[in-house]
């Protein structure tokens, strides 16, 4: 506790306290501390106190008579749970312990202050706090103001950022798994809301999406945390002007390398690595060789490789979407990819030791191996060879030496390390480019997420350098927290007197100071032969005498370091290693040489990183001498290498001057237990944390001075009952707190008077309660005795009553009690007699039964048994039969068998004698002869045999060859008549198609021929390009020192010319950027030319497979004369051309507002483009393919120059039907448009159909011309394609026929020329089907090229639709619902454009046929009607001559005309520079009115144009003045009135009888009679919305900051409420100085003149209804959004407040005429939660009674509402715990939605009901200020 009880002091009991009853803390082994209470009176000098727990234990503690320290005092009840530890009146280690335990555990708050600092400890449990409700609620908010919060804190720095236009840091620092991550997580979640970017960039989503990222490759999980953050970062968060996000950096501080390659049980490795094996079974990674994680030994080291809850495939598919939506190329991601894969498979590599024990190998088969270079891109030899050597370098010569299996092991885990630890950087690096951005940055808030002071059982060199940064931030806590303490003095003008505060200097200079710690190890690592036994011997002898430096006394290679937070032991083990870092250069030099360019960069880029192997060895048997054939260079591990500790302690310091240029906050986070349990809370584990975070030492520094501060007016409302009656006539109530304090509390040091509060030195609060309560006390005793002797009297006197009542009762009772005892006497008698009779004979029944039941088992087991006997004598007769049966047959057996082998003996003797007798007789001569006299003649008869069949045989072969040549004629005729029908009709012969297919097969096996010389080509090229490529980067590396010498020119003329600098940089980065481009441009270029050459080499084998259609100059067939290219639809560019028309018609000003016109544009282009995109592609591909047959037609042009003339006037004339097929088919076009015309027309005037049918037979008869045309255009290119042939082969067929006519049987049947052309025939119409097939594959391949195009577009939706999904997954619940109803809506929009532009081509269409119909109707109309029509225009054109002429009022038809050069005028006067003041006291929405005055006449004179244009010129008029005054209620509510009344208007005069029903006869001839206004009618009710939106809008704003302070803080009934006592966030800087209070009647004179200023300017009334039902729902959102975030207004008192205010806004609302608007519904949760505030909160009765009122707060907002409930005085009692889970059990069925705090923003759908106007137009007058004398009145 580093002397936290000495420093603090012991709490001296005061004088009036040293008696029975105070409570004090006592040190307690298990719970820390624990509370008890005095049994007896204390005198001083007594050794010990008399103590009772609180379990009832009596316990007496003993104390140290000499230091007299007493144990400390136990706060008041009132003040516990407070959200500021300052605010105790008693500051030590037990009351900020029991606070935190009493928030955590009965009010589940997280969140505490401690003074400047957010302690935050870990629910592990997921919190509805988070969403984006709660961060609109804490925007622009105090951070005393509402509960602690990591999002107050992110408040307090984006405001004193802005104000203060000073950088800001927000440290979150505790142990590992108390929460570190996710509250810097959610600080970064709040800047990016509150300060979204403001332009596309969506750099906000960017540094949100780093997070995913940074925590799969530098997380992962530990025994005490399974998301552990294993290295630090600070991330900068920059800002422009208006303080939106514009870009981000990070920087990370000592990644845990080791972790790569080895975890403790219980651990696993970083998560990247598991996620990527959840993933290996996706087709994208099978070439990463990747199977589960238990397969590798990196990671399966900790055991289970799993965590529960935890899906690493959803997680892996996160962190590739971030990587996506930072902007890291597809191909970069896999390359990362591979580089983790490679990892894992190097720590399988399997190493094999040698038999002398100083040697070891790898197998050159090692799969694993085998993939690692694979996957780097290194050469596999030289991998396996510097695995197992490594090279040691002298002046002269150069040595190569084996290494043992446990050298290869470090060497190899070294390289992972430095693998990972590289791409590690390179990932931080790319991120920032990401998140970087080109704009100016004005300010930055930091986040600084570091790790927390660590010790564990084994502390190595990562602990050591994690408590050296926690000692250098630990100083800059202290001096920061002792800065402000002296700044709050001076502001108040305190006396200051020096604070005596912790300083560890001597600590960090033990560390980082000339020959500390970290010195001497870097000396250490210099030694050749340095060990960390001899750095820790140096250490003994150098800083033995140091008092923050230790020796442990059974250990010569540990040391111990006494840091500000604890005793940490080393062990020396390992530092020298880790602090070198080193990696063989050999190794690294390989992958310097890797063919993919990431893994070479990675190690190229920081050539400082790549550390060598010192050149240690031992014995020479191994060694082999090289001679070096060049001079001897200087040795890389010979060069100066910063160390690890050095580079650390370097970044640690540019951190801290950072952090000490910045205005710091700070979050200290807590990790309440070991077993990750929620809402579980261990004070051990506990106050270790907060010993070790410097939360105590801030107490220790506020308790040092004065820690209670209190506002006069806060003192004087709280303590004014000590205040003498006498006293309170003063109004200087400054005097008043003077005069009560001086007389209360006699030791003048023990508070000071401030400028504007009130210091009290610590426990004087508490002694104040005490007072205040002991005077509650007395007043109550006083009432409570009044009232009690009264109750006991009327107590009495009913008891008496009673009792005399009950003894006339009780006697009769008795009586009656008596003769029922007699009679139940007497009847029990008679039922016992009944009863034992009835249970003797039941007992001898029972017993008779049992004796009957024995006899019979008896016998029948008796005779059972006697039958088994006789089964058994049985059954063994039977077996005894069998078995003498079977040995006499056994015996049988045997004499038979020895019979038979007696025959066989003497059988076989009679044969060997025949046998020989045989052999005897063989041999002699006369057995010969009888042999050969049957061989001759068996000869004679096999050769005549012989004979006979040669002889048939001949025959059969000369009958065989003459059929064969009668069947080769009838063949060879039957080719002629098949050669002239083909030629005839152009038909498909199977037999040829047999054989060109059998020489297409020739031409393919040659053309496998050529592939191969081209492959040949392909690889020398290829190599050619590979040079091109190391020459381009050759000019990119000089660009690089370009762009370098560029920026050092830039940066040196910064100092002169600032404003022009700035272009010039601009320039500069625009041409690197350029030139970066250009060399990315080229890289693709290759990659480009690559698939080209694949691509060309496809197409010379299709060149190969068809050379003879090659030589065709016709290359399209007539049946492709449709064009393929896609056609502009001509009704669509007659709508955009009408679009067009408008734009000019309207002008450009007045076009821009009109959405449907541009919207309709819009879309056009987009469809043009698309059109002009695909035209360009297939321009392309058609010069590609011209391209090469311009090069075929090069190669042939020397055979081709005699047939030109042929072939030109063979062309000419295949030119000449094409076109005649071109205008057959514009005339069928035609004619389906005639008959399409006609159609309608017949469908329109019922004509008869025969001109329909005789159209269909004249387009029967073109279509069958068009096939007559096909055909003959088909063979007139056969015709041509046969000349062509036959001029082209004839002189090299000529003797190859002549050779060939030695057919079998062919020089008679057969002529030369006959053969000659049905072998062009047939080449023909191979050919033809060539160019067919050609045609086909053409069309196939455009088609799979569309169809790839679809694919490629859909890919994109799907990467947005993804990066949409990303962007979704990373909100809240509530958020996610919001933006996927915006989507909806935006696809919802869509869709309706499209239908709109429909319906507007529909309209159209029926305009024009409606203005046919209308010039119909006027051909027809009788002559009446036409003079009529000629009488109405002469009085036009009179009218239009005298303008001035005034009529009467009779006269006036409610017309207004004007001419078209005056509409601007009009416009300017009327609606633009009208103020709404100028028309008081004339008829409401008097500029509606005259609006539709005027359209009306446009209307009657039948000017469609200036009825559009005036109406177009209203609408962005109104706009116009909307935007310009978007803050004035009065004004849009003005135009309000007035767009809802001209829209009334358009309804109630439109001839709809819907809209007729309440006009007058009178109002029904104003009415339009030529135009349909509906689509305007649309168009004025949007924008009615619009107007409405901005009314709620500015109402809001102006109503929004009187909200809190008159419904909350104001007390609207005197006395009412009291005062608790506040902490420092109440002295916060965020305070802004003045009084901004509001009070009820403030916001009600408010809302009455926003209702008189609508009521007066004529709005409707059911308008004003839903304004103020919006208006209200406002108030009861901020309202309880503020009531359920803090603490300080959860109390009866505040409800009986606000059932005051609601009652006087509901009495408000009556009495304007408003209560049926529904808002009281509205305000139905503000109601239930001040019901809820004042209810009885004890018995379960009192759960039942909360649960059927509070109907409308969900069951979250109830559980929070009693867990804030804070009693005001030590009369009121806590809601106990058990009590709140009584309301859970009961309200767990409810589904209520999961959202804690009301949308504010929600806005209720307005609805324009049709309110018709009772005035008719002759009946308005316009007054003559208005300056509209250019009207006249019709």
């Amino acid at each position: 506790m580093f002397g936290l009880k000495g420093s603090l002091g012991a709490l001296i009991l005061p004088e009036p306290w040293q008696h029975q009853y105070t409570r004090v803390w006592i040190p307690d082994p298990d719970e820390v501390w624990r509370s008890a209470e005095l049994t007896k009176d204390y005198k001083e000098g007594e050794k010990s106190l008399q103590l009772r727990l609180e379990d009832g234990t009596i316990r007496e503690y003993p104390i140290d008579v000499q230091s007299n320290q007493l144990p400390f005092l136990r706060n008041p009840d009132i003040l516990v749970g407070e959200n500021d530890l300052t605010a105790l009146s008693y500051l030590h280690e037990p009351a900020v312990l029991h606070n935190l335990k009493v928030r955590f555990l009965e009010s589940n708050h997280i969140y505490t202050y401690c003074g400047i600092v957010l302690v935050a400890i870990n629910p592990y449990e997921q919190l509805p706090i988070y969403g984006q409700d709660v961060i609109y609620a804490y925007s622009g908010q105090n951070m005393g103001d509402m509960d602690p919060h990591i999002f107050a804190v992110a408040e307090e720095a984006y405001k004193q950022m802005a104000r203060d236009e000073k950088n800001q840091s927000i440290i979150v620092s505790g142990e590992s798994g108390a929460g570190k991550t996710v509250s810097a997580k959610y600080a970064m979640r709040y800047f990016a809301t509150v300060g979204g970017s403001a332009s596309d960039t969506n750099i906000e989503e960017k540094v949100l999406a780093s997070s995913p990222i940074m925590e799969a490759i530098g997380n992962a999980k530990t025994t005490r945390n399974d998301n552990s953050s294993r290295f630090g970062k600070y991330i900068q968060i920059g800002f422009d002007k208006r303080y939106h996000i514009i870009g981000a950096n990070m920087r990370t501080y000592l990644l845990e390398k080791s972790r790569v390659v080895f975890q403790a049980d219980g651990e696993r490795n970083y998560h990247i690595f598991y996620q990527l094996c959840a993933a290996a079974s996706l087709p994208e990674f099978k070439e990463l060789a990747l199977t589960c994680a238990e397969d590798f030994f990196y990671t399966s080291q900790g055991g289970d490789t799993h965590i529960e809850g935890i899906d690493d495939a959803e997680d892996f598919e996160k962190t590739r979407q971030a990587f996506t939506l930072l902007g890291v190329r597809e191909s970069h991601q896999i390359s990362i990819f591979k580089i983790i894969a490679s990892i894992l498979h190097l720590g399988n590599v399997e190493i094999q030791a040698e038999r002398d024990g100083d040697s070891c190998s790898v197998s050159p088969q090692d799969a694993h191996l085998h993939d690692f270079c694979r996957l780097l891109g290194v050469e596999h030899s030289q991998m396996v060879h510097w695995l197992c050597h490594r090279k040691l370098v002298t002046t002269s010569e150069t040595y190569v030496k084996t290494m043992s299996p446990q050298q290869v092991d470090n060497a190899r885990s070294a390289l992972a390390k430095h693998i990972y630890a590289q791409l590690f950087g390179w990932i931080v690096e790319h991120v920032n480019k990401a998140l970087r951005t080109a704009l100016k940055q004005h300010a930055f808030i930091g986040v600084l997420d570091i790790y927390g002071f660590e010790t564990f059982e084994v502390n190595s060199f990562e602990q050591f350098c994690i408590n050296y940064a926690n000692e250098k931030l630990q100083q800059q806590f202290n001096s920061h927290v002792f800065k402000l303490e002296q700044e709050e003095y001076m502001k108040e003008q305190i006396p200051w007197t020096l604070i005596d505060f912790y300083d560890n200097q001597p600590c960090i200079d033990l560390i980082e100071a000339k020959l500390g710690i970290l010195d001497l190890l870097d000396e250490e690592c210099k030694v050749p032969k340095g060990t960390d036994q001899n750095w820790a011997q140096k250490l003994y002898d150098r800083h033995s005498g140091s008092q923050h430096f230790q020796k442990p006394r059974m250990s010569n290679t540990a040391f111990i370091v006494v840091h500000f937070a604890d005793k940490v032991e080393y062990l020396s083990d390992g530092f020298l290693e880790k602090n070198r870092d080193t990696v063989y250069e050999e190794q690294i030099n390989i992958l310097k040489a890797s063919k993919f360019p990431l893994v070479a960069d990675l190690f190229h880029d920081d050539k400082d990183s790549i550390p060598t192997a010192t050149t240690s060895g031992k014995g020479s048997s191994s060694k082999i001498n090289i001679r070096s054939a060049r001079p001897p260079l200087k040795a890389s591990n010979k060069e100066h290498k910063k160390t690890v500790g050095h580079q650390f302690r370097t970044s640690l310091h540019l951190l801290m001057e950072t952090l000490n240029a910045t205005t710091p906050h700070y979050v200290r986070c807590i990790k309440p237990n070991d077993e990750k349990l929620p809402f579980h809370f261990d004070p051990k584990r506990a106050v270790q944390q907060l010993r070790a975070c410097g939360v105590l030492e801030t107490i220790r520094i506020s308790a040092a001075g004065y820690p209670s501060r209190w506002a006069y007016h806060d003192f004087f409302n709280r303590y004014r009952v000590l205040v003498k009656k006498r006293e309170l006539g003063n109004t200087d109530k400054k005097a008043i707190c003077r005069s009560v304090l001086e007389n209360l509390i006699k030791d003048p040091d023990k508070f000071q008077f401030g400028r504007t509060k009130i210091f009290f030195r610590a426990g004087q609060v508490a002694y104040l309660e005490k007072l205040r309560a002991d005077k509650f006390r007395a007043a109550t005793i006083m009432i409570q005795k009044t009232v009690r002797g009264w109750l006991q009297k009327v107590k009495y006197r009913r008891l008496k009553a009673a009792t005399l009542t009950l003894q006339r009762f009780c006697r009769g009772h008795l009586a009656r009690r008596l003769a029922e005892q007699l009679r139940r006497t007497r009847a029990a008698i008679v039922f016992q007699k009944q009863y034992r009779m009835r249970r003797t004979r039941l007992a001898y029944q029972r017993v008779r039964r049992a004796a009957v039941i024995i006899q019979a088992f008896t016998r029948s087991m008796l005779v059972r048994r006697s039958y088994r006997q006789v089964l058994m004598e049985h059954k063994a007769t039977v077996l005894q039969k069998h078995v003498r049966g079977w040995m006499a047959r056994r015996r049988f057996r045997r004499l038979r068998g020895a019979a038979i082998v007696i025959q066989c003996a003497f059988r076989m003797l009679k044969a060997k004698q025949a046998l020989k007798a045989l052999k005897i007789e063989a041999r002699s001569a006369e057995h010969l002869k009888r042999l050969n006299v049957g061989m001759e003649n068996k000869v004679v008869q096999l050769q005549r045999k012989i004979d006979d069949q040669n002889k048939e045989f001949r025959t059969l072969s000369e009958q065989l060859s003459a059929v064969t040549s009668t069947h080769t004629m009838e063949v060879e005729k039957l080719k002629k008549e098949l050669a002239r029908y083909q030629q005839g009709h152009s038909g498909d012969s199977s037999l040829r198609l047999q054989e060109e297919v059998e020489s297409l097969r020739a031409e393919l096996q040659r053309a496998h021929s050529e592939r191969k010389i081209l492959e040949d080509t392909h690889t020398k090229e290829k190599d050619e390009l590979k040079k091109q490529v190391a020459v381009l980067e050759q000019e990119n590396a000089l660009l690089k020192d370009e762009k370098e010498q560029l920026n050092n020119q830039i940066l040196c003329q910064v100092k002169d010319e600032f404003a022009q600098n700035s272009v010039k940089e601009n320039l500069m980065k625009r041409e690197l950027e350029e030139e970066r481009s250009r060399y990315q441009n080229l890289v693709k270029e290759y990659s480009r030319l690559e698939q080209r050459y694949d691509n060309l080499r496809d197409e010379m084998s299709i060149i190969k497979q068809t050379p003879g259609h090659r030589r065709n100059p016709s290359n399209q067939s007539s049946l492709e004369s449709d064009s393929n290219y896609p056609s502009i639809s001509t009704s669509e560019v007659g709508d955009t051309e009408d679009a067009l028309q408008q734009v000019e018609d309207i002008g450009l000003e007045k076009a821009a507002m009109d959405m449907t016109v541009f919207l309709k544009l819009q879309k056009r282009v987009r469809e043009l483009e698309q059109e002009r995109k695909k035209l360009q592609v297939q321009l392309e591909k058609r010069e590609q393919l011209d391209g090469r047959k311009v090069q075929g037609e090069q190669a042939k042009n020397d055979l081709d120059l005699d047939q030109d003339a042929d072939l030109a006037y063979n062309s000419l004339k295949r030119q000449e039907l094409e076109s005649e097929n071109k205008k057959l088919k514009n005339d069928l076009n035609e004619l389906r448009k005639a008959v399409a015309d006609q159609a309608t027309q017949n469908n329109s005037t019922h004509g008869s159909p025969d001109s329909y049918h005789l159209l269909l037979n004249q387009l029967k008869l073109a279509n069958e011309e068009l096939e007559v045309r096909k055909e003959e255009v088909l063979i007139l290119r056969t015709q041509i394609v046969s000349a062509d042939q036959r001029r082209l082969a004839g002189k090299s067929t000529e003797p190859n026929i002549n050779a060939r006519t030695s057919w079998p049987n062919s020089e008679k049947h057969v002529d030369q020329e006959d053969a000659i052309e049905a072998y062009h025939g047939v080449c023909q119409t191979n050919r033809l089907l060539e160019a067919q097939l050609q045609a086909q594959s053409r069309e196939h391949e455009e088609e799979v090229e569309g169809l790839k195009a679809q694919v490629e577009a859909l890919k994109e939706e799907l990467d947005k639709q993804q990066q949409t999904f990303c962007q979704t997954l990373l909100l809240s619940p509530e958020a996610q619902v919001e933006f996927g109803v915006q989507q909806e809506i935006s696809r919802l929009t869509n869709e309706n454009l499209d239908l709109k532009e429909l319906v507007e081509k529909l309209e159209k269409n029926e305009r024009k046929l409606k203005k046919q119909l209308k010039i119909y109707m006027k051909k027809v109309q009788d002559l009446e009607a036409a003079q009529a029509l000629a009488q109405s225009e002469r009085k036009r054109h009179e009218l239009n001559r005298q303008v001035t002429v005034q009529r009467k009022e009779k006269d006036f038809q409610g017309m207004l005309e004007y001419h078209k050069e005056d509409e601007a005028l009009l416009i300017r006067n009327l609606v633009t520079e009208l103020k709404p003041q100028t028309l008081a006291g004339t008829v409401p929405c008097l500029p509606a009115y005259v609006l539709y005055m005027c359209i009306r006449h446009a209307d009657y004179v039948n000017d469609d144009l200036k009825v559009h244009s005036l109406l177009t010129s209203t609408i962005n008029g109104i706009k116009k003045v909307l935007k310009k005054h978007n803050e004035d209620f009065e004004m849009t509510s003005f135009w309000l009135s007035n767009t809802c009344r001209l829209l009334h208007c358009l309804k109630q005069y439109s001839g709809d009888e819907g809209f007729m029903t309440q006009n007058t006869p009178k109002q029904n001839e104003h009415c339009l009679k030529n135009f349909d206004l509906t689509e305007y009618r649309q168009v004025l009710s949007d924008l009615s919305i619009q107007i409405y939106q901005q009314l709620i809008k500015i109402a809001e704003g102006v109503l929004q900051p009187m909200i809190v302070s008159a419904m909350l803080e104001n007390e609207s009934i005197q006395g009412l409420s009291g005062v608790k006592p506040t902490g420092y966030r109440k002295r916060s800087s965020s305070m802004v100085d003045g009084d901004n209070s509001y009070c009820l009647e403030a916001v009600i004179r408010q809302m009455t003149s926003f209702h008189t200023v609508m009521r007066d300017q004529g709005l409707d009334p059911e308008i004003i209804l839903q304004v103020f039902k919006q208006l209200f729902y406002m108030i009861n959102a901020v309202t309880l959004n503020n009531l359920l975030l803090r603490k300080d207004v959860c109390s009866w008192s505040t409800g009986m407040q606000l059932r005051y205010n609601i009652s006087q806004l509901e009495e408000w609302l009556r009495g304007r005429n408003l209560h049926q608007s529904g808002a009281v519904q509205t305000m139905e949760p503000l109601i239930q939660a001040a019901q809820l505030l004042q209810l009885k909160k004890k018995t379960p009765e009192d759960a039942e009674a909360i649960c059927s009122l509070c109907t409308s707060l969900s069951t979250q907002q109830i559980v929070k509402i009693l867990n804030l409930y804070t009693p005001l005085n030590e009369f009121e009692e806590r809601v106990t715990v058990a009590f709140i889970r009584t309301i859970q059990a009961q309200l767990q069925e409810r589904n209520d939605p999961q959202q804690l705090l009301l949308d504010s923003k929600h806005m209720f759908p307005v609805l324009f009901p049709f309110n018709p106007s009772s005035l008719t137009m002759d009946s308005i007058h316009i007054p003559a200020y208005l300056n509209l004398e250019f009207l006249s009145e019709v």
